[in-house]
């Protein structure tokens, strides 16, 4: 159970440009704990983009705020110390390493690279937790790389929880899941998403539906749509935009 301060997450008037090209255009929202808010669009609208911007990956203007800290131009890793970490669409672990070690390894325990290759007779209770809450207790001496697509993805998730993470920002972390793990995904967001602010950027539509609590739109840099799953599917400029379809009669419901 973590006891770091709970903290928003601020963006006002963000944009980042490439070689004249304005990926996102002034974007502003809020998120806060226990909001599970989802960030979609289509492809280019400056998603990944933004999350890039707010882990210092990508030059920015405008101001991005987590909790009292200004995060717009300050290094990665100073902002990774800040409690901000991320995922990517391809999950980033040690593969030839066990998932303990992977996990140990993001604590920061300490051990040197020889150590850190030896069976140890205890378990750090933040590495044993993060265990039990990404579901990988029974394959904590597998090699990673030998694990499931999920479970890796899962793993990545509990590296980032052995870290105290407070802001985690998720690049499609159902992408070729099955609908066993895409369930057992969502279950896992919304426990550590209680007490944690969670930032996902999907794509699959039946999963936001399911588990989102808020939704950002987004469409070539801008913020299109916000609000609850229901309030975004009903938006016309949505519907037409987003999901290709012109805008339903009323009271029909759009399938997203």
């Amino acid at each position: 159970m973590t006891t770091a301060p709970l903290n928003d997450l601020e963006i006002s008037g963000l944009r980042v440009t490439f070689d004249g090209f304005t990926a996102v255009d002034g974007v502003s929202l809020r998120v806060g704990p226990g909001d599970l808010r989802f960030l979609i669009g289509p492809n280019g609208a400056g998603k990944t983009t933004l999350v890039d911007a707010v882990t210092g990956l990508a030059p920015a203007t405008g101001s991005v705020r987590f909790g009292p800290e200004e995060l717009l131009g300050r290094p990665v890793h100073r902002i990774a110390r800040l409690g901000i970490g991320r995922t990517f669409q391809t999950a980033t672990v040690f593969e030839q390493l066990t998932v303990l070690q992977n996990l140990d390894i993001a604590a920061g325990a300490g051990r040197g690279p020889h150590t850190l290759l030896r069976r140890r007779r205890g378990i750090p209770d933040e590495v044993a937790r993060a265990l039990d809450a990404v579901g990988l207790t029974a394959v904590r001496d597998r090699p990673a790389g030998t694990l499931a697509h999920g479970q890796k993805q899962w793993l990545e998730i509990g590296m980032l929880l052995v870290q105290d993470v407070q802001l985690m920002l998720l690049d499609e972390p159902v992408a070729g899941m099955s609908h066993e793990e895409r369930e057992h995904t969502g279950q896992l967001l919304r426990r550590i998403g209680r007490d944690r602010t969670i930032v996902v950027i999907e794509h699959d539509m039946d999963f936001m539906r399911t588990f989102a609590t808020s939704v950002t739109v987004l469409h070539a840099g801008r913020v299109l749509s916000e609000g609850t799953v229901a309030e975004v599917r009903a938006d016309p400029r949505v519907q037409e935009v987003y999901l290709g379809e012109t805008a339903a009669p009323a009271g029909a419901e759009v399938e997203a």
